[in-house]
This record gives C-alpha cells, sequence and structure tokens, in this order.
C-alpha cells in the first residue's frame, strides 16, 4: 500500500480494477475484456538471464483484464507474520503464524487468542509453523494436520503433525508427529511446508532442498525426502499406489522429485491435477503440473542463475528425461500459497490460479488452457504487501495473508 495510506484501519474496504503492469497503476474493469489479446506481457522488467522458453507461451504471456468489478476488504491487520491459511467447514478460517501460533479468524476479521497445545518449531529463518489443513472428515473427527520445522539434535526438518481442536476451541489434543523428511539439516532455509488432501484422503506435502549447496543434490537422489512432493497417509505412511514403492534405494513416500522450494500445492478441481509453484534462484520461478514419479530437474536443469550472478551447475534449461515447467517468472514472482478457484462468485475467475507473491508484492492470477498458461493478471499491486498464502470459502470470497499481518478477503463488488 502506498505510504499514504499506511494508517489504513480494519475493515477498510477498496474496489478494485486489475493491475495491467507492474507501476501498480490501477485501470477500470470495464475498459478492456478479458480474452484481449493486446494486452502485453505483465511483467516489462529486463530478465536476469538470456535463456530462451522451450516453446511458446512458457512465460511473459500475454495479459488479461478482469473486468467484473471486484473489491479487497482488509479484515484484519493484526496478524503476526502469517503463513498458512484454510476454511473450517462454517466459513472460518484456520490461520497459522510463522512463530508457532495457531487461530482461528472469523470472516468479519475477528481473532481468537493463540491456539495451545501444538510441538515446538523453529521460527529462524524460513522456518516456523507452516502450512495448515483440516480433515475432511473435520465435521465429525476434528482433526488438523499441519506442516512445521522441527528442531532435530542434528538439525532441523519439515515435518508434518496431526491432532484434534478441542470442542472449545483452546487447544489441540493429543499432538503427534506423524512424518519427518529426513535428513535433517542445520540450516534455516528451503523447508517447503505446504499440505494438501488428495480425492483419496491422502496428504500430499511440499518439501524443500534445504538451500545449501551440501544439501541441494539431494533433490535428485530418491533415498531423500529433501526437494520433494511426497504422499503420504494420515499415520504418515507412504501411501498406496506411489511411483517408487518396492524399489530398491528408493523411499516409498515420494511422488515426484528434482525440486528446489515448493510452497504453492493445490489440485485443479476442473481436471484432478496436482499442481505446483515453487522458488527458483534469480529468476526461474516455476508453475508445474506435477505427475507421479516424474523429475523436475532442479538443480540440473533451470531458467534461473545464482544469485550472485552465476550460472547453475552447466547453465542447461533442458535435458531429455526432466520435465519442463508449464510456465516460468524471470525476474522472480516468489511464489507462495496457490489455489484454484471455483467460479461461485466471480464467474470469469473459474478455474483460474491464484498465486501468492512475495518479493513480486501481489497477486498473480493465471488463466490455463489445455494444461497451458495463456494469460496472466496482477492483483492488488498497489496494497504493496508480500501474500503469504491464499484459500476459498464455500461463499466464493477468495482470503489471502500477508507477511506484513494483514487478512484480505477479494470477492464480487
Amino acid at each position: 500500500m502506498k505510504k499514504s495510506l499506511q494508517a489504513l484501519i480494519t475493515g477498510t474496504t477498496f474496489v478494485l480494477a486489475s493491475c495491467g503492469s507492474p507501476s501498480g497503476g490501477q485501470h477500470n474493469t470495464t475498459d478492456s475484456t478479458a480474452t484481449d489479446s493486446t494486452i502485453g506481457p505483465v511483467e516489462t522488467k529486463k530478465p536476469n538471464s538470456d535463456y530462451k522458453p522451450a516453446f511458446p507461451g512458457q512465460t511473459r504471456v500475454n495479459g488479461v483484464k478482469t473486468q467484473t468489478p471486484y473489491e479487497g476488504t482488509v479484515l484484519s491487520d493484526k496478524l503476526e507474520n502469517p503463513w498458512g491459511i484454510t476454511p473450517l467447514p462454517d466459513g472460518r478460517l484456520l490461520i497459522t503464524e510463522k512463530k508457532g501460533v495457531l487461530r482461528i479468524a472469523t470472516t468479519s476479521g475477528q481473532l481468537s487468542e493463540p491456539i495451545t497445545g501444538l510441538p515446538k518449531v523453529n521460527p529462524d529463518g524460513q522456518g516456523g509453523l507452516l502450512g495448515i489443513r483440516v480433515d475432511p472428515d473435520f465435521k465429525t473427527n476434528r482433526m488438523v494436520y499441519w506442516v512445521f520445522s522441527d528442531p532435530r539434535p542434528d538439525g532441523n526438518l519439515t515435518a508434518v503433525a496431526k491432532g484434534k481442536l478441542s470442542a472449545d476451541e483452546k487447544t489441540i489434543e493429543g499432538a503427534t508427529v506423524i512424518y519427518r523428511a529426513t535428513p535433517a539439516f542445520k540450516g534455516t532455509l528451503h523447508y517447503g511446508g505446504r499440505i494438501v488432501f488428495d480425492k483419496d484422503g491422502n496428504l500430499v506435502i511440499s518439501t524443500g532442498e534445504r538451500s545449501d549447496l551440501q544439501t541441494r543434490p539431494q533433490a535428485q537422489q530418491l533415498n531423500s525426502a529433501l526437494g520433494k512432493v511426497l504422499r503420504i497417509t494420515k499415520e504418515g505412511k507412504p501411501a498406496a499406489g506411489n511411483p517408487f514403492a518396492g524399489q530398491a534405494d528408493a523411499r516409498p513416500e515420494i511422488y515426484s522429485y528434482g525440486h528446489r522450494n515448493v510452497q504453492g500445492l493445490a489440485f485443479n478441481p476442473a481436471t484432478g491435477d496436482l499442481w505446483e509453484t515453487e522458488f527458483g534462484p534469480r529468476g526461474g520461478d516455476e508453475l508445474n503440473r506435477i505427475e507421479p514419479g516424474k523429475n523436475y530437474g532442479w538443480p540440473t536443469i533451470t531458467y534461473g542463475i545464482e544469485y550472485k550472478g552465476d550460472k547453475v551447475g552447466d547453465g542447461i534449461q533442458q535435458k531429455d528425461g526432466l520435465e519442463q515447467p508449464v510456465y516460468y517468472w524471470d525476474p522472480v514472482l516468489s511464489p507462495s500459497g496457490i489455489t484454484f478457484y471455483s467460479g461461485k462468485g466471480i464467474p470469469e475467475w473459474k478455474d483460474n490460479l491464484f498465486i501468492c507473491g512475495l518479493s513480486s508484492i501481489h497477486i498473480a492470477r493465471l488463466v490455463i488452457e489445455n494444461n497451458k498458461v495463456v494469460g496472466e493478471e496482477m492483483l492488488l499491486l498497489s496494497e504493496e504487501q508480500r501474500f503469504r498464502d491464499i484459500t476459498e470459502g464455500d461463499n466464493g470470497v477468495l482470503y489471502a495473508v500477508t507477511d506484513n499481518g494483514r487478512l484480505y478477503s477479494i470477492h464480487k463488488k
């Protein structure tokens, strides 16, 4: 948000139009059509490298603009580094805060006191209390599942826990760690940390490769849980039907590999496919459609470069047997949480993918057709917030949280 608006009070509502350029200028939503091919790519800054895409439309597709007037409302600005958000069956929102706090928020922005009973987290660096989901049968079992950075004697790691939300909603009962993504490492970066349920009731979890040059190669190693998408049961066991089950020297919980730091996971409701977003280094943030057993390339191939400007490895972007991203960004979007939208509130957004951008300070809306990105829009850019996670309520409203402590609702005017 502009400095002159920093004194924003909770509950203020903005009528928003799509932001068509990184400058953050607002546009009247009635001035354009959603499929206007004359709208240029929303990213206009110079890329970090001269790497070329593998196919047309892999980066910097034409922009789109939302025609439907919509509102963005700050429901609360009292959160402290929120990281994950998920709806409860009654419409309220369960929110994690990075330092290890779990809260419930109403859709009017009222926050509960911290919910007790969670295991200790290491909140340093990129660690903390991370992604969260409630059991599909929450109405009857009140079970909650979450990811966190687990401090261990030999370092930190990405862990998954579960517990029962008490009837008075003040504590998590019987909190139990059901899975640890080993090996541990004495670092505080690249934990991944997202969690979703698949149609069979299994948990899909993302991990990072922990960032360090020492651990980076483990993204390619099937005997390590680092740099992976994992699929486990509610008890933390490898889920039936995983691609590497029974393979020697491979972990049976692995679903896909070759990932850098996956902070976005979502199933496309139209197709049932699993999609993810992951951080590249300097450039090369990726959107991938995940297929079981596939290798997504990091660090062998990437469209990014090292932060100091060097090539990553051999500096190649394509190699047989390694999957190409559906889409990539250079400069980076810094993509965190993602969600597909049902179209209940704003029909033109149906089945579009919404991606939280951190350093890019906006929410990216992607129009996807036949597994290709055909349009991109920047939303809420003028708010100047680091968007961390996003979800949809049953009411057709999108809810997003920001590193700056805000809870937003985004809905039709």
